[in-house]
Order: C-alpha cells, then sequence, then structure tokens
C-alpha cells in the first residue's frame, strides 16, 4: 500500500509560499509559508502535519493492541506535539487521555508502551518520542 501527497513552492525560502494536497484531497491546497512555519502565520507546516500523523497513527495502534488484549476502548485523545529546533526536528510528546472500561493502569501502560513503539509513524520518525498516558 503506497500512500501520497504532492507540495508546491513558489518563491524563495522566506518570501514563498506553497500548497500541500493529499492524493485523497483531505489535505487540499493546504497553504504554508515561512511565517506558518516559523512563525504564527497562517496555514499548516510539515512539523503540524506529523504531529497529526502521529497522533492518529499512535490511536489507532492502542485501539488494535487494546482490543487484542480484550479490552475495547470507547474512547482515545491523543495529541502530539512536535518541536522543531534550530532546522532539526527533535521529537514527539504524546499525550493520552483514554476511556477504556475493565482495563487496570498497569495493563492501560503496557499498551499505551506498546502502541507508542510499534504504530508505523513512530517507527518511521527519527526522534526522541515521549508519552504521557491517562485512563479518564
Amino acid at each position: 500500500m503506497k500512500r501520497s501527497a504532492t507540495a508546491v513552492w513558489k518563491g524563495s525560502g522566506k518570501e514563498g509560499s506553497g500548497t500541500m494536497t493529499t492524493k485523497s484531497t483531505a489535505i487540499n491546497n493546504a497553504q504554508y509559508s515561512y511565517k506558518s512555519r516559523f512563525e504564527q502565520g497562517v496555514g499548516t507546516n510539515p512539523e503540524e502535519l506529523i504531529a497529526a500523523a502521529h497522533a492518529g497513527c499512535f490511536s489507532m495502534k492502542l485501539s488494535f493492541v487494546l482490543g487484542a488484549a480484550g479490552h475495547e476502548p470507547e474512547s482515545i485523545e491523543t495529541s502530539s506535539e512536535v518541536d522543531l529546533d534550530n532546522g532539526v526536528i527533535k521529537s514527539s510528546h504524546l499525550t493520552v487521555k483514554a476511556k477504556v472500561p475493565g482495563i487496570s493502569p498497569e495493563k492501560f501502560q503496557e499498551a499505551a508502551k506498546d502502541a507508542k513503539e510499534n504504530c508505523p509513524v513512530s517507527k518511521a520518525l527519527n526522534m526522541t518520542i515521549t508519552m504521557e498516558a491517562q485512563l479518564v
């Protein structure tokens, strides 16, 4: 299975701008620029998209891990904060809140650790990945 996206950039690195589109068009001509990446400008940026991909992948993987252990989650909410420091993406910090009936806190932490280490996006990222996971 292959997935794809396209980015088009026009102009210089600082004054130019671009758009990103995924093949599914879930992201369709999303604007990005120097300001949206390194300041607080309007639009998206690669790091924000990496954070979204990591949060989504982790949540789905955790659901599979919990299900395999006999615990179907009612809900999993994950946020990812990706740190770009001096032009290098250094880390992703996952914050997880899950409602999982009948699971012990210890089993939940084991499942969360498994998902953090084994979701495909975690495996693809060459950076430090930290996590806070709690049952709600």
